[in-house]
């Protein structure tokens, strides 16, 4: 094994826990349960010898993972684990309207149309270019042995079907909770998912 990555979602967010839907466009603060979800993380895997944390550009992620920086390990924000931008939806509560959107959109994605999007969003192959290009980076940066990485849902499980060579209409296939970890190692060019949405620190 060359790499390990720990990658796990943001904590809560107000606007998670009120159904209100955010995406790349909106950049909401942790709620005080999202804040104990990352406090719990920390604790359990303080002591893991992580060489880097990489982070999304927006401060959810950031504050989910606070502690491993405020210890001092090196950090960096990468906009292209941003999460997928949901356009016009985004600030939107999941009313009966909104489902309906998402299910006929959800529906054209497990059809293969991952062109698909709605107006002022992204869609799945939108989201897949700056997705390969992180995985071009992980494999590009050899000497960082054990690295955290923190984001976001949609965009976790579309990176999780990349590296796996799923197509991206297996999405659903990978579960995911607020600071529920995926563990992925590197070997050579292949990547292997190792541990699945991990919630042991919540407990």
């Amino acid at each position: 094994m060359d790499k390990e990555l720990y990658i796990i979602r943001h904590g809560e967010t107000e606007l998670n826990k009120k159904g209100i839907i955010q995406g790349r466009g909106i950049d909401s603060d942790l709620n005080d349960t999202g804040r104990a979800q990352g406090a719990a993380f920390y604790a359990m895997y303080k002591d893991v010898p992580f060489d880097k944390v990489y982070t999304s550009a927006l401060k959810r992620t950031q504050q989910t993972v606070q502690g491993f920086i405020d210890a001092g390990l090196p950090w960096e924000k990468l906009p292209e684990i941003d999460e997928l931008a949901w356009g016009e939806c985004e600030g939107k509560h999941t009313s009966e309207k909104t489902v309906g959107a998402f299910k006929d959109i959800t529906e054209k994605w497990q059809a293969g149309d991952y062109d698909a999007h709605f107006n002022g969003g992204e869609s799945p192959n939108d989201v897949a270019i700056r997705l390969k290009d992180f995985i071009s980076l992980m494999e590009s940066r050899p000497a960082e042995k054990l690295v955290l990485v923190c984001m976001h849902g949609r965009a976790l499980r579309l990176l999780l079907c990349l590296i796996s060579n799923k197509p991206m209409s297996d999405m659903y296939d990978f579960p995911h909770q607020n600071t529920g970890l995926y563990k992925v190692s590197l070997t050579g060019d292949t990547f292997t998912i190792t541990e699945t949405n991990n919630t042991d620190h919540l407990k």
